[in-house]
């Protein structure tokens, strides 16, 4: 027997050729059955929940957090809700009698006139206590029509062969519009009580007080840095900014590691999983490979540089050194998506996946100005596609409650001043960044800076300039230009530049003493 798809294989056997009514007809009559499902809807549930809005109109506040009119599937039931709603809105009261005016000339439903249909809705309304359930009942049928809708258009373009609109576009925009529908299929969770709120502030001091260090958030792995932030806290946007070479993404790798690394999770007896320490970590690395990441860590852990383990100048004794770090890491629960050019809807997807899967903790972006957005707004300029970026990357750390952090290059106007550290004002696409993000940090390095600018050997300017280099040799700033919750300020680390390893700073005078 044939249901329509495979009819629509069937069909494309006889591809060059027109396939008339007659053999599609023989098709149907092959399955037996009319090729026809039915539309998810339920009209009962669209009469109940007009007629106990008629009854009390505070019916319609139990429902107008999540449920418009377009949601209804009888474009009467959508009339009349959208003109009950805006009564409501403007302190009217709704009834059959003050709705008849707007419904007189409507045409009649059978024997019935519209204002007696609205008569007997109210008359048949048994009570308002379900009338929340009535409208996810509309809502969530509404969100399976959509997807429908969805999935029909993926069908149709798919069997266009279009060449200005190649699968991995298609791909995109079917993501896209999967995305939307997420962002917008949700009931929302509305007004709480404030004593709810108190509760969840007393559960995260008291996290914070059980765990090691104090923090709220996940620890970095550094301490001041930690004390500056309190970690990296649920639901925020971190963007951690800086020029090439500064060591952006090693100080990402470092306390992505660093996070999955200290995982700790107490498996309850439902079957639930609370995590105690660290977390789970996706990285998506838009511009290095997993390889390359994976060289870093090792890098890092091993204590053998990362630029001998490429060119392959490394000892047997190193070599086991990295076989032992190897085996102790691989279990960690890091998970790095390496694919390069991704939208922001996309990542998303990915990121939700990867929290039903393994749960997750910590998303890491490398970098942000690699990711795109839909083409509708990269129409409207780059600007306008990294505000959607942006906005996405904060609302998914909303609704995944972890923390993102994400890398961002910063404009070239920073190498023309003097003082190179970097400002909240160099960062590419500033406005939305700046707007969006809940904790701005730029990478410095001013070693970097200091050995460009080597004068000649053997000259005075040369031991002015050793000194000079010797005083920022292995020192980096983590400079906090934003946070919403805290203080800004600087925090000094020290960077290994060998292993890409960002430390503690440890001024000299907390040294132990040498004896030569």
């Amino acid at each position: 027997m044939f249901n329509r798809y495979q009819r629509l294989t069937f069909s494309g056997y006889f591809s060059g050729m027109e396939l008339n009514a007659s053999l599609l007809d023989t098709l149907d009559d092959l399955d037996g059955e009319p090729d026809v499902k039915r539309v998810p809807q339920n009209i009962e549930a669209e009469q109940a929940l007009l007629g106990a809005i008629m009854v009390n109109n505070e019916a319609r506040d139990r429902v107008s957090g999540f449920l418009t009119a377009e949601h209804f599937f009888d474009p009467l039931h959508a009339r009349i809700f959208d003109v009950s709603d805006r009564l409501i809105n403007a302190g009217k009261l709704v009834s059959p009698v003050t709705l008849k005016t707007f419904f007189e000339n409507e045409e009649p439903l059978g024997e019935l006139s519209v204002p007696q249909y609205l008569a007997r809705l109210t008359a048949s309304a048994t009570t308002v206590i379900n009338a929340e359930e009535y409208g996810r009942t509309i809502y969530d049928l509404a969100i399976l029509r959509q997807l429908i809708s969805i999935g029909t258009d993926m069908v149709s373009n798919a069997y266009v062969a279009d060449v200005d609109i190649p699968p991995s576009e298609q791909i995109a925009e079917a993501e896209q519009a999967l995305y939307g529908l997420a962002e917008s299929g949700k009931y929302g969770s509305g007004f709480q009580p404030f004593r709810t709120a108190l509760t969840d502030a007393l559960d995260m001091a008291n996290a914070a007080y059980q765990r090691d260090g104090g923090l709220s958030g996940l620890s970095s792995g550094l301490k001041d840095l930690d004390e500056k932030l309190g970690g990296l806290q649920k639901s925020d946007l971190v963007i951690l900014a800086g020029r090439p070479s500064m060591g952006k993404t090693a100080l990402a790798t470092n306390i992505a590691f660093s996070i999955a690394r200290s995982f700790r999770a107490d498996h309850k007896s439902d079957g639930t999983r609370e995590v105690l320490d660290g977390g789970v970590v996706a990285f998506f690395s838009l511009e290095m490979s997993s390889e390359q990441l994976a060289t870093r860590i090792l890098s890092e852990q091993s204590g053998v540089s990362s630029e001998l383990i490429r060119r392959g100048k490394i000892s047997e004794e190193q070599f086991g050194r990295m076989v032992d770090v190897a085996r102790d890491l691989e279990g960690i629960p890091l998970y790095i998506d390496p694919t390069g050019g991704l939208a922001i809807a996309q990542l998303s997807a990915r990121a939700r996946k990867i929290k039903r899967q393994h749960g997750l903790n910590l998303v890491v972006v490398d970098y942000l100005q690699l990711l795109t957005g839909s083409s509708r707004r990269a129409s409207e300029g780059r600007v306008q596609e990294v505000t959607e970026i942006t906005t996405g990357l904060k609302a998914l750390a909303k609704e995944l409650e972890v923390p993102i952090l994400a890398l961002s290059q910063l404009s070239r106007q920073v190498e023309q001043r003097d003082d190179k550290r970097p400002q909240l004002a160099d960062l590419r696409e500033s406005g939305s960044i700046e707007q969006d993000a809940d904790v701005v940090m730029f990478v410095f390095r001013e070693e970097y800076y200091v050995g460009r600018r080597e004068p000649r050997l053997n000259t005075a300017e040369h031991f002015e300039w050793q000194e000079e280099m010797d005083r920022v040799t292995g020192l980096a700033e983590v400079i906090i230009g934003k946070q919403r919750h805290g203080p800004t300020g600087t925090v000094r680390l020290q960077f290994q530049s060998e292993t890409t390893r960002f430390e503690d700073y440890v001024p000299d005078s907390h040294l132990p003493e040498r004896f030569d």
